[in-house]
């Protein structure tokens, strides 16, 4: 077997165990939420036998390791669950399917990550060139120091200060991200510019960040001076020679963003009131509905496991010595 498949290979068993590890931790972690569902519906002034028929009918009341089975069977079968927030003392079952609850915020979220990403990549692309071209330079420094500071800012305090300037001190933008599934096209990209901009200013540090170091590391090979040597410009040298030997890396580091745009954008959904699945994933809590709160972790862990996974096949890909086995 070619190296190149047999560590892709192991590369994707070692994915589908940690997938297993993290179902467990997910599970685990709704075991120890605070409160009973129950009881939060029912009231504290219900009476004991009531509460248990009404775990009973949830099926609250199996062991934890019978609900796990049922639970990770179901999944495996397509199957997020049914949603608890339909149900209520009287009995009335209006509950939805969690698949049903999820795909719109999920198309949401997508929506916002991808209009992130198509100003982020190739921005920081530029400005990682640039700056190893322009290394040591007024214009280096400039762009360093404020990817620097926007680095050591976190999201939160980002969005609020776009807010400030953009909404508050000149409304350009909304300060509430709301879309629906009737919004245009161009209205929702309106509504939901700022909460973008948060995530492309996040995002931009670390690719541009990598992407110069990358390059700068390689111009100190040898092949880099003997082509500054066969008299190729700067500019030659980077985009022609350093630039191709570094996608590896650059590369993983696009994919691990990328990761971070689907995964991380919790907290910049509920800034914005952005109608996406970590929106969703909070008001479940908030709620204690167990099944929603799973299917949306679950759907954040195989999101950033994949795009994981990707970036380890890129650097495997990318890399001469298993390519070219001797």
């Amino acid at each position: 077997m070619h190296p190149v498949i047999k560590t892709v290979l192991g590369r994707l068993a070692m994915g589908v165990l940690t997938l297993f590890a993290v179902s467990l931790i997910i599970f685990s972690s709704m075991e120890l939420l605070p409160g009973d569902f129950g009881q939060a519906i029912l009231g504290q002034a219900a009476l004991p036998e009531t509460v248990a028929a009404f775990r009973r009918e949830l099926g609250l009341d199996q062991p934890a390791i019978v609900r796990y089975w049922q639970w990770v069977t179901a999944v495996l079968q397509g199957d997020l669950g049914t949603s608890f927030s339909g149900r209520n003392a009287s009995g009335v079952d209006r509950s939805r399917e969690v698949v049903d609850l999820v795909l719109p915020r999920l198309r949401n979220t997508l929506f916002l990550a991808s209009i992130a990403a198509l100003i982020a990549v190739p921005l920081s692309l530029l400005l990682g060139v640039t700056t190893a071209l322009y290394r040591n330079t007024f214009y280096d420094r400039s762009v360093n120091m404020a990817t620097l500071t926007t680095i050591s800012f976190p999201e939160f305090f980002v969005a609020y200060l776009l807010i400030l300037f953009f909404a508050s001190l000149y409304p350009i933008f909304p300060s509430l991200a709301n879309v629906d599934s009737d919004t245009l096209f161009g209205e929702r990209l309106y509504r939901a510019a700022l909460p973008a901009l948060t995530l492309t200013l996040v995002i931009v540090a670390h690719m541009m960040r990598m992407t110069r170091a990358a390059i700068i590391n390689l111009l100190a090979s040898p092949y880099i001076q003997m082509a500054r040597l066969s008299g190729a410009s700067s500019a030659e040298v980077i985009l022609k020679h350093a630039l191709p030997n570094a996608w590896a890396p650059i590369a993983t580091v696009i994919a691990f963003n990328l990761a971070y745009l689907v995964v991380g954008v919790v907290v910049v959904e509920v800034v914005f009131v952005y109608p996406g699945i970590g929106q969703l994933m909070v008001d479940a809590v908030a709620m204690r509905d167990i099944p929603v709160v799973q299917g949306c972790a679950l759907i954040f862990a195989v999101t950033y496991i994949l795009l994981n996974l990707l970036a380890d096949i890129i650097g495997i890909i990318t890399n001469p010595r298993l390519l070219h086995p001797r």
